[in-house]
């Protein structure tokens, strides 16, 4: 008889899951450690303002290949958020205004700016690095400049195109919140391979990331992957240590507790990962990127007005929040919009007279009856928003993670090879090849 193979999973957001029903689904024996007092990681539904509101992840499209095969599953439901919106921007101190489509419009000059090239840097977009590798035989000069943008953000392609201001103030907007963090610091390759994701086509890129939303919430999906597992999923227990050993893998948890298993899938995301100790310690690159952390310092607010307003307003990086816009018109005579902004520190999301400050941005003349939100960064278990990528990472970050030598491996958004960002595709992507992974190594050694 074959010893019998256990792996140990940290965390229970939709990487940690997914990669659990498959460890389960292959034989492999396996337990789930997460820290908070509940599952979903950063797509957490939870209901506040009468509604269930997404503090995380929002939105899903069938361009979204492992989120949809997630909501198939699992018989889910989606519609759309409010178009047509009446659009404001504001450019060297003043608002303009037009209509949603006009505004999208306007800025496509810009953004095919950005996105020039995308087809040559990405022919396969799940495959990011493919262009370096020598038997790819990508064109020597495309190659060069695939180097070259990721130390270039998407206000440096727009700035050397000569943008004019208006165009550039609208799209800081835009990325601020895409990024969820300061545009001016992010990849740009990271804009690139979105389009590559999308069919190279901006009216897919914002369908895909901000037009339709599941029915049920981000919990439809993770409560029902959970119900699938078997095996233990303990809350309310962070990992504090794991230790390579001889036989496999030590995890100590902050009781004091040990477990021990063959191999261990971290799915914590690279801001907390400061919480664990790893023995013998990661590698010199993979500390560095921890170091460095991600270019995601931004926040997620949800702010109640008085009126129904169909709004979607921009604003630049500098600004408490980048991105406005409305969701729900409720039965009271209110709406619930969403915002995004490139600094946590510039708001607090539980404000009511900080939201009526954004509000006030677009001299709307709207007023606010509640905000509300969670502050990712300063939250202990991710320490980061999602997982969007300082100039450099996109070559020199995540794929330090990738193709572990020893018996911890990672996986989750922060080391997708697809979708990272504002949807869950890439932690479900991450988590299904890394459990495969192990999988394959456990038969190698006879373990499965």
């Amino acid at each position: 008889m074959m010893e019998s193979s256990k792996v140990i999973v940290i965390g229970a957001g939709f990487s940690g899951l997914v990669a659990a029903r498959e460890l389960q689904t292959a034989g492999v024996n396996c337990e789930v450690f997460e820290a908070r007092d509940r599952i979903g990681g950063r797509a957490w539904t939870d209901d506040r303002m009468g509604l269930p509101l997404e503090m995380g992840a929002t939105w899903v499209h069938w361009f979204q290949p492992y989120m949809w095969g997630e909501i198939t599953r699992y018989n889910q439901g989606i519609h759309t958020s409010p178009a047509d919106n009446d659009a404001y921007w504001v450019t060297q101190g003043k608002v303009r205004k037009a209509k949603e489509g006009e505004a999208d419009e306007k800025m496509m000059p810009a953004l095919d700016v950005i996105y020039e090239g995308s087809d040559r840097f990405f022919p396969n977009p799940h495959d990011p690095l493919a262009i370096l590798r020598d038997e790819y035989g990508a064109d020597p000069n495309d190659v060069e400049a695939f180097k070259q943008f990721d130390h270039k953000s998407v206000m440096d392609i727009v700035n050397e195109a000569g943008v004019d201001q208006e165009l550039q103030d609208m799209v800081e907007g835009f990325w601020s919140a895409a990024y969820i963090g300061d545009p001016r610091t992010g990849s740009s390759l990271m804009a690139k391979q979105w389009a590559a994701l999308s069919d190279h086509s901006h009216k897919l890129v914002d369908e895909i990331n901000l037009r339709f939303k599941l029915d049920n919430g981000m919990r439809g999906l993770y409560e029902n992957i959970r119900d699938d597992l078997r095996c233990p999923v303990h809350l309310s227990s962070p990992v504090t240590k794991v230790e390579q050993t001889d036989s496999g893998v030590r995890v100590t948890l902050e009781t004091g507790e040990v477990k021990e298993a063959n191999k261990v899938i971290s799915t914590v995301p690279l801001g907390a990962l400061t919480n664990i100790e790893f023995d013998p310690p990661l590698s010199g690159d993979q500390q560095r990127v921890i170091g460095d952390k991600w270019n995601s310092t931004g926040a997620k607010i949800w702010i109640k007005i008085k009126g129904h307003h169909k709004i979607i307003a921009y604003a630049g990086a500098d600004y408490p929040m980048s991105l406005i816009r409305s969701e729900y018109f409720m039965d009271d005579g209110t709406t619930v919009l969403v915002g995004f902004g490139a600094d946590h520190s510039k708001v607090d999301l539980n404000s009511i007279e900080d939201a009526q400050r954004i509000m006030d941005t677009w001299d709307l003349g709207v007023e606010v009856i509640d905000s509300t939100g969670h502050d990712w960064v300063k939250d202990k278990w991710t320490q980061q928003v999602w997982a969007t990528l300082r100039k450099g990472q996109f070559i020199d970050g995540w794929s330090h993670f990738i193709d572990s030598e020893s018996d911890i491996h990672f996986a989750g958004a922060d080391f997708a090879p697809g979708w990272r960002g504002v949807i869950v595709d890439g932690a479900i992507q991450s988590g299904i090849i890394t459990a495969r992974r192990v999988i394959s190594q456990l038969r190698e050694i006879g373990k499965l």
